[in-house]
């Protein structure tokens, strides 16, 4: 099968979807709307639903940036949700200080790589964890309390759940890339 199993709506948008959309674009930025927001247009409902969630993980969170980062790009990553790997290692990874080594290490390495420093390898851990069992080990989780309080405990859990459900929504529909977002080291 080619292309995408769901299409995300096209402009022109109608009135509805024209303000729906707008509401997901971050203030101040005047770009044709991601495909992924497009995606969700389809069910507006459930999507402005969900945006309160989105919204508060990416921009009101209470774990340092940096850590936010790494887990959104482990788990998407390891979901194999290529698109939203990209968009952050893009837009987001530059400006909590990942480089490209570092963002590639994250779609590509085991957690004892020597790419990553220690609080590094504990989140990889922990989002491989999740990935795989839906639960950290009491080590990892012993590590994760030594650097985290309970809110931002939560917090974490709550991250990595939330881009593994938007991980299965995007490889499910098989949801095109955006052109200008980097790709997987393997797909260079």
């Amino acid at each position: 099968m080619t292309g995408p199993r769901l299409a995300p709506i096209e402009p022109p948008y109608d009135e509805n979807a024209a303000a729906w959309l707008h509401k997901w674009m971050p203030p101040g930025v005047d770009a044709e709307p991601l495909a992924l927001f497009r995606l969700l247009a389809l069910h507006p409902e459930l999507a402005d639903r969900c945006r309160p969630m989105a919204s508060g993980l990416l921009n009101k969170g209470l774990l340092p940036a940096r850590d936010r980062e790494v887990v959104i790009a482990r788990t998407t990553a390891r979901a194999g949700a290529e698109y939203e790997w990209g968009v952050h290692a893009t837009v987001f990874g530059p400006l909590v200080g990942l480089d490209q080594t570092v963002l590639d290490a994250l779609a590509t390495e085991p957690p004892g790589t020597t790419a990553f420093d220690a609080r590094v390898a504990l989140l990889v851990a922990a989002c491989d964890e999740l990935h795989d069992d839906a639960v950290t080990g009491a080590a990892t989780w012993r590590g994760l309390c030594e650097l985290y309080d309970d809110a931002q405990l939560v917090e974490l859990m709550l991250l990595a759940g939330w881009y593994r459900t938007l991980s299965t929504v995007i490889t499910s529909t098989a949801l095109p890339l955006e052109p200008w977002a980097e790709r997987f080291p393997a797909s260079r």
